[in-house]
């Protein structure tokens, strides 16, 4: 796979992890490759991540292991590339990841898509259950996928709106996250020292406010 490649497979590894792990930019990467003595250009990297990342994700997913036979499925709106995109996503009932994919709809035709994706995935532990939110396209999908033979008749289709909630989590989790690494990629260095005073002042109010007592604030 990494024939007539001029740069050592673990350098290439290790671009592609840190990329795909820690979402930082393709400049950012280049130069911390090149502070350890590494001399490569940031579209090397893109192109590197454009031809292997999702070789890899295929044949790393096998190896993630047994998931509970209890999905739970949902989709959220996010931005790629300057596009909206639905990105759909399964956990099983402990939260982990089954699979994932994005769509410019979240028809029947996307839903049916995805769901005959994630079977795939995990053809070896078919579900048992597929929790979803009240989106018409699912009961469709899900009827077509037993029609055509993909899912078990005694597959159960749940809309419980609380038994989604791991997952709605998950959309949660990762939207803050990615919100305040774009919100700290967007401060230059010189509003560091101002964005922790800001965070100091704001914990020094909650403690006067906590112990209501006005001096407090003065003697610091």
């Amino acid at each position: 796979m990494f024939k007539r490649r001029r740069f050592p497979v673990e350098i290439i590894l290790a671009c592609l992890r840190w990329y795909c792990k820690y979402g930082i930019s393709y400049r950012d990467l280049a130069e911390m490759m090149q502070e350890r003595g590494v001399e490569v250009n940031a579209s090397t990297i893109m192109r590197w991540v454009h031809r292997y990342a999702p070789e890899l994700e295929k044949r790393v997913r096998w190896y993630q292991g047994y998931r509970a036979t209890s999905w739970r499925v949902d989709e959220m709106y996010v931005k790629v590339g300057g596009k909206w995109k639905y990105l759909f996503r399964t956990v099983d009932k402990h939260g982990r990841l089954i699979d994932f994919m994005l769509s410019d709809r979240r028809n029947t035709c996307a839903a049916h898509r995805f769901l005959s994706k994630a079977l795939t995935t995990m053809r070896h532990w078919p579900p048992s259950s597929i929790t979803t939110d009240q989106l018409g396209s699912y009961p469709k999908a899900i009827s077509r996928l037993q029609r055509e033979g993909k899912v078990s008749g005694s597959t159960k289709h749940r809309t419980c709106k609380y038994l989604n909630n791991i997952i709605e989590a998950h959309h949660s989790s990762e939207l803050c996250a990615s919100s305040s690494s774009l919100f700290c990629r967007r401060l230059a260095p010189p509003c560091r020292p101002f964005l922790d005073w800001i965070l100091e002042f704001s914990a020094k109010l909650s403690a006067i406010r906590t112990a209501g007592c006005p001096q407090c604030f003065l003697l610091h």
